[in-house]
C-alpha cells in the first residue's frame, strides 16, 4: 500500500499513534464526494483507511484517486454533515464530503489519539486534553459498540453471512439432530427454495416442532417438520418461510447474531473476517426458543402476490379462529383464483413429507 505523502508538522510521533488508533477501523469504508480542486467536479468516491493515511478510491475501478496524511486532515465544519474534511490547513482547494457518522467518528477518534500523543505545555492544555478524550471516550461507550456491529452486518459480504448462517445452523442441530435430508424430498425442498427465496436461498427442514420458521444469515430458513408432517399441504410451510424472510430484510439476522456475540466479536469480524465458534455457541439453540417474528401484513402479502401463495393457510395456522389475523384473511391476494403455477404436484408433496423419514 502506498505509503503517506510528507506532510510539515507530521512527526514520527504521530504517526505512530496514527497507526495504533487505526488497528480497529481497517476494514471500515464508507462512500464520500471529492472534489479535487475549487472548479473541479464532484466525484463520488469510497473512502478508506491505509497505513496512516485517509484513502479514496474510484467505487467503480476502486483504483486510488488521492491519499491523505492522516495527521494533518483537519475537518471545516466541525459539528456539523455531512463533514468536510481537507487533506491540510494549507491545501484546502481538495475536499471530500463524508456523511457517514461512523467514519467521521473514527476519523476523529484518530486525531484524539494523535492529540494525546504530542508533548503539551501547562496544566490548563493538559486538562482540556484529558477532558476532550473523556469525552470521547464516553461517546464511544455509548455509542460506537452498537454503530460498529451494525456497520460489521452492513458490509459483510454474502460468503461470510453465508458462514454464519450453517454455524447458526450446525448450533441448532445440537438440539434437534441431523437436518432431514431424505433425497425424494430433499430435491423436492430444493425447487421450493428456488420458488419462494430466489437461487441464492435456501430452506432446511430440522426433525422438531418449531411452530413457524426462522431466518439464519446468508439467506438460509429453517422450519421444523411440524411445518410439513401435519399439513394437507405446503402452503402453510411456504408462508411461514416468507413470513421468516421479509422479518430478516427488516431486521438484519446477522446483527442479531453479532449483538449477542458482543464488540469483540463483531471487531473480530471486522478485521480478520472470521466470526469464531465460540462467539456463535448457543445462540442457535437460542433461536429455536424464541417465538417464529410476524413481519408487516402488507409486506408479506406483496411477497405472497409475488410468489404465488395463498395467505389463509399461513393465517389460519397463527390463529384458528381468524381474529388476529383478519388482514391476512381478507386480503389473499389468491382468494378469488388460484396461483397461475402449484407450489407442487400432489406427488411432489408426497415426497417433501417423507423428507425426514430414515
Amino acid at each position: 500500500m502506498p505509503h503517506p505523502a510528507s506532510v510539515p508538522g507530521t512527526t514520527t510521533t504521530e504517526i505512530s499513534a496514527t497507526v495504533t488508533a487505526l488497528t480497529q477501523f481497517q476494514r471500515l469504508e464508507a462512500a464520500g464526494v471529492w472534489r479535487p480542486r475549487p472548479d473541479g467536479r464532484l466525484h463520488d468516491v469510497i473512502v478508506s483507511f491505509g497505513d496512516a493515511t485517509l484513502i479514496l478510491r474510484d467505487p467503480r475501478s476502486e483504483e486510488p484517486l488521492s491519499h491523505w496524511s492522516l495527521p494533518a486532515v483537519t475537518r471545516l465544519n466541525p459539528g456539523q454533515l455531512p463533514a468536510i474534511f481537507a487533506p491540510g490547513d494549507a491545501a484546502q482547494d481538495e475536499v471530500v464530503e463524508i456523511d457517514d457518522q461512523l467514519m467521521v467518528q473514527a476519523i476523529e477518534r484518530v486525531h484524539s489519539a494523535i492529540a494525546a500523543s504530542r508533548p503539551h505545555k501547562g496544566r490548563l492544555r493538559a486538562a482540556l486534553v484529558w477532558s476532550m478524550a473523556a469525552a470521547a471516550a464516553l461517546a464511544a461507550v455509548i455509542w460506537l459498540p452498537g454503530a460498529l456491529i451494525a456497520h460489521a452486518a452492513r458490509i459483510a459480504p454474502p460468503v461470510q453471512r453465508t458462514a454464519v448462517g450453517l454455524a447458526m445452523l450446525a448450533d441448532m442441530r445440537q438440539t434437534t439432530g441431523a437436518a432431514c435430508d431424505r433425497p425424494s424430498g430433499a430435491a423436492v425442498l430444493d425447487r421450493l427454495s428456488a420458488r419462494l427465496l430466489g437461487p441464492e436461498g435456501r430452506i432446511v427442514v430440522l426433525p422438531a416442532t418449531m411452530r413457524g420458521a426462522r431466518a439464519l444469515p446468508g439467506r438460509i430458513v429453517v422450519i421444523g417438520d411440524d411445518m410439513i408432517a401435519g399439513e394437507a399441504g405446503p402452503a402453510v410451510a411456504a408462508g411461514h418461510v416468507l413470513a421468516a424472510d421479509v422479518a430478516a430484510a427488516g431486521a438484519d439476522p446477522l446483527a442479531a447474531v453479532l449483538r449477542d456475540a458482543g464488540l469483540g466479536a463483531a471487531l473480530k469480524m471486522l478485521t480478520s473476517g472470521e466470526l469464531t465458534a465460540t462467539a456463535i455457541a448457543g445462540q442457535g439453540s437460542a433461536l429455536l426458543l424464541r417465538p417464529a417474528p410476524r413481519p408487516d401484513d402488507e409486506a408479506l402479502l406483496a411477497r405472497m402476490q409475488e410468489a404465488g401463495v395463498s395467505s389463509q393457510p399461513y393465517a389460519r395456522s397463527l390463529d384458528p379462529s381468524g381474529e388476529t389475523v383478519l388482514t391476512l384473511i381478507e386480503a389473499d391476494p389468491w382468494h378469488a383464483s388460484d396461483p397461475p403455477e402449484p407450489l407442487m404436484t400432489e406427488g411432489e408433496w408426497l415426497q417433501l413429507q417423507q423428507i425426514c423419514s430414515r
